[in-house]
């Protein structure tokens, strides 16, 4: 799709999920033609004029001040990663640098290397805003072992293992949730980064193949993905729930360090302890190895 076709079905997608009543407008009686508002309120809410807020609707935001987006988003009742996104779309139309600044390309520093292959008691991965798993430590290769399977190309993508693989479902058991996170998650990089070709392709390659995917990506939904639960149903030690934080590397833009955990003492934990010596009698990948066999892509 088009930067002005994303901005377009964001707006009007965020529009019919606030009712006037949320919005803190007087409700009149008769049938409305929308599901939430109408342009109209949000420009009114926005303190800008209807023709105006229309042309931003229609995907013109190239022009739109920082003011206005925020008023808009205001308006709106946008949260932190849809403002966000506002923005980035606006960025995108006008074609003006993305928040993030550029991207790292070629290999990972050996110092973060070694940070990650330090974390041996913590499933721990670094990703690009792809999903592509670029780095991951002996506990974090051993959890996410469906995805690593001999005949899996590298580096290794949790969406396209999610939607594409029949063992996706099994691995992610609260489905639903997963589905929502992984496309809101893309949705927000496509956001950040319009220009990325295999960004570009993998969204093509999922929205042809899956019709879930096809579907969650219509929502234009998007999210920050900093802490949180999230379960695995591993094919060797069964149901795990682990906590996980997520960190950005200031140092590698547009990269992310995901660190899994969990209280001990709880049997969550006590199948980390199992996962950790299976991840032993299997041998896996040495620790916090560059997965990436073609570096120039790794971005």
């Amino acid at each position: 799709m088009s930067t002005e076709s994303d901005i377009r079905a964001f707006l009007a997608s965020r529009r019919a999920k606030i009712t006037p009543q949320q919005a803190g407008l007087p409700a009149y009686g008769g049938n409305r033609r929308v599901p939430g508002l109408r342009r109209e309120e949000v420009a009114l809410l926005a303190g800008v004029s209807i023709d105006y807020y229309v042309r931003l609707e229609r995907g013109h935001l190239a022009g739109a001040s920082e003011e206005v987006l925020d008023s808009v988003a205001n308006a709106l009742r946008l949260d932190e990663a849809e403002r966000a996104h506002l923005h980035d779309l606006a960025r995108a139309a006008a074609k003006r640098p993305v928040r993030r600044g550029r991207r790292a390309r070629g290999p990972l520093p050996d110092s973060v290397l070694r940070v990650l292959n330090s974390m041996a008691d913590s499933p721990a991965f670094i990703r690009n805003g792809r999903l592509d798993i670029l780095a991951v430590n002996d506990l974090g290769r051993a959890l996410y072992s469906p995805l690593f399977a001999h005949d899996a190309a590298e580096p290794v993508n949790i969406a396209r293992f999610q939607f594409l693989d029949a063992r996706g479902r099994a691995f992610f058991p609260d489905w639903e949730e997963s589905v929502n996170t992984t496309v809101a998650l893309l949705r927000t990089e496509a956001g950040r980064a319009p220009h990325d070709s295999e960004l570009t392709g993998l969204v093509g390659e999922l929205v042809t193949r899956s019709e879930e995917f096809r579907s969650a990506w219509a929502k234009h939904n998007v999210r920050l993905h900093h802490t949180g639960r999230k379960s695995f149903g591993h094919p060797s030690v069964g149901l795990i729930t682990l906590d996980f934080d997520a960190m950005e590397l200031p140092a590698q833009p547009g990269l992310t360090l995901t660190a899994y955990s969990c209280a001990p003492g709880t049997p969550d934990h006590d199948a980390l302890r199992l996962l950790a010596t299976w991840a032993a009698s299997e041998k896996p990948h040495p620790s916090g190895t560059d997965v990436n066999e073609d570096r120039s892509r790794q971005r």
